[in-house]
């Protein structure tokens, strides 16, 4: 007669390791850290595109104010899109608005990148913080409806915020 192996004779990697109390399941955690990385984009964007400049300076001819209209063009639309981008995903769902903002911005940043005159940066930047807009409000409320209430919301959140 066959007998079945008990979980002690299991090796280690084997066996399943029950979840803290109040600890979200790994794939709330895998949902978090993908919200973590829509959030990283769109605050990364703000600050690197300073480093670029005296590069788009040179290679599209831009004066100082032009410059100064690739950095304002993208932090305009977010601050002014951004209820917008909020209220959608309160109609449309946040899983789709993330997805939505997030296509948004990709193409907007490769159209940045292949921009052959500075009007063309510009509309490309704007569109850009467009889809942060979109974006950002979705990473918040996809982090805060991923993890219940308690001690591992506000760890999410904690990582959320610390991006």
């Amino acid at each position: 007669m066959t007998t079945m192996p008990r979980a002690a004779d299991a090796p280690p990697s084997r066996i399943s390791r029950p979840f803290r109390p109040g600890s979200p399941p790994p794939a709330a955690w895998l949902v978090v850290a993908l919200a973590c990385a829509g959030q990283f984009l769109v605050v990364l964007d703000v600050s690197v595109v300073n480093v670029a400049l005296p590069s788009m300076r040179a290679d599209l001819g831009m004066s100082a104010s032009g410059l100064q209209w690739v950095v304002n063009a993208y932090a305009i639309a977010f601050a002014g899109f951004m209820l917008l981008g909020g209220r959608a995903g309160d109609l449309y769902g946040r899983k789709r608005m993330f997805l939505v903002g997030l296509a948004l911005f990709t193409l907007a940043s490769l159209c940045g990148g292949l921009a052959q005159d500075g009007w063309q940066l510009l509309l490309a930047r704007a569109v850009q913080g467009l889809g942060a807009a979109v974006l950002a409000p979705s990473t918040l409320t996809i982090v805060t409806s991923a993890v219940s209430e308690g001690a591992a919301r506000a760890r999410a959140i904690a990582t959320w915020t610390a991006v």
